[in-house]
Order: C-alpha cells, then structure tokens, then sequence
C-alpha cells in the first residue's frame, strides 16, 4: 500500500494500490502522528489564604514515598565522623558511600549523599522576599552532633550524583540544610524546616515562588510540596498528632466502659476476712 507522503510496499499478488488523503485527512493524521492535537491540560495553582499570616512564617518542604526510616539507609552514616571528620577512620558503617576514587568521603553514608537539593524564591510585587536560613536546625545537633571544625572532604565526587553538593570551606556544624536532612523522618511522607520569612503576609496577597527543581524524586515515584505555616505558642499545626490523641482516649473511654459493665454483671467476690494476714497470725496464736 502506498500512501501520499509515505513509503510504498508491495503486497502478495505483486501489485500496488494507490490511496490519496483528502488535504483535511493529511493535517490530521500530521498532528496525529506530531502529537499536536489539541487537549485539555490541568493547570494546577496553590489555593488561597484568605487569612493574615504573621512572621515568623516557616518554609517546609514535604517529601511523599520517601521511606527515609528504611534499615540500610538509617545505618549509612556515622556520627563519630560527623564530630571528629577525618580523625575517625572506622566508616564501615556508612556502606556504599564510604570512600571514592580511594579516598574517604566527609560526611559519609546514604543519607548525606542523598542531600535535599531544591532552592525556593519568593516574590512579593517587584521584591524579592528574604529567606532567613539560619537557625533552621536544632541547636543540640549543631553543638554536639557535628565537629566545627569538620569540613567537606571528597564528598560528591563519585562517578554517581546523589543529591546536593556541600561547600567545602564551610564546616558542617554551619551547614544547616545537612543536619536537618540528617535527622531523619519515621513515616514516608515528612516534612523538614527549609527556612524562615521574617515579614507578615496579608490575606489574599500573591507571592511568586520560583522553584529550581534540582531533586528527582520522579524515579521512585515521590511527591514534593511546599508548605508555608505559621505557629503559635502551642507549636506548629500538625493535625496528626491532635488525631492520635483524640484517637488514644477514646479507646480507653471505650475500654474502661466495658470493663464497668463486665464488672457490674461479674462483680468479683470479695475476700474472706479470715485470711487476713493479721487474722491469721491471732488465730495461730
């Protein structure tokens, strides 16, 4: 068969066939072939906040299907490096990411080899907004959990690229996206603080996020979000653990309630006072 604009074949019998396309049928099957039909594309946009948002106004990014409370990935690490750096030379622990090109890797082990990589900006009118990333991780982890005088050493530099890279002239005690990605989550679906704005945000006002999309996340099937969230002197809003809670008390309400109604069906007998201790003692006397 032979078509206007393509190859021809012979068939069995030997003879050729001629079939012509109307013009219509040929931009058709051109956009057809070209995937430039028309469709519908969500386009998908960040709901509104019709409330004021006073600062401080925290910045997370949430990561869905990461099993980071894994058993092999948990273990790749060793916090003794993390504190004395090169000093300590036992790293067996952190296998697969102990050494490369013949030379150990600071910080080593799965978990800082796969280092959150992606950066946030945001907009307000014609200004950039400022992001304050200090003071984003736990003050114990930075004082005691990792050496200040321990910098980057080999990291990065195998034939296979994790996540992100690290300054090597900055110890890890100031590298704070480090230590809150080192500390890690017990559930698939976490959220981890990537900075703070420290200016007030009005109801209905648009803020422009330019997000560089460095993370892939796309070859194990994860999801990332950006939450912005305010707290109180209660804490963050996390309805997961109110949950829980309500939860947990209800069940033993429920509990203590069928144990009343088994006791008033089945009161237990009381004791017979004579086998008191004190009863039994006069008696033998």
């Amino acid at each position: 068969m032979e078509m206007e604009g393509g190859s021809s074949s012979g068939s069995a019998g030997g003879t050729q066939t001629h079939r012509r396309f109307s013009p219509v049928r040929s931009r058709a099957f051109y956009k057809f072939t070209q995937q430039n039909l028309p469709a519908c594309k969500p386009v998908l946009t960040p709901g509104w906040v019709q409330k004021h948002m006073k600062a401080p106004i925290y910045i997370y990014y949430e990561l869905d299907n990461y099993y980071q409370n894994h058993r092999r990935y948990v273990k790749s690490r060793s916090d003794k490096q993390l504190l004395y750096g090169l000093k300590y030379k036992d790293t067996s622990s952190c296998k697969p990411e102990e050494t490369s090109n013949g030379l150990p890797i600071v910080p080593c082990g799965l978990i800082a080899w796969s280092l959150f990589n992606d950066s946030y900006a945001f907009v307000r009118g014609s200004g950039e907004m400022s992001v304050n990333r200090k003071n984003i991780a736990w003050k114990s982890d930075r004082e005691h959990k990792f050496g200040k005088h321990v910098k980057p050493f080999n990291f990065q530099n195998g034939t296979l690229i994790g996540g992100g890279k690290l300054d090597p002239s900055i110890p890890l005690s100031d590298q704070e996206d480090l230590i809150v990605w080192m500390r890690t989550a017990a559930l698939p679906t976490f959220r981890k603080l990537y900075g703070i704005i420290e200016e007030d945000i009005d109801a209905d006002e648009i803020i422009t996020v330019h997000l560089f999309n460095n993370y892939n996340t796309y070859s194990f099937g994860g999801k990332k979000k950006i939450v912005l969230t305010t707290s109180n002197w209660l804490g963050g809003k996390n309805g997961f653990l109110g949950m829980a809670y309500i939860a947990t008390g209800t069940f033993f309400i429920l509990i203590s309630v069928l144990f009343a109604l088994i006791h008033v069906k089945n009161p237990r007998p009381h004791g017979d006072p004579t086998y008191w201790s004190w009863n039994r003692k006069s008696n033998a006397s």
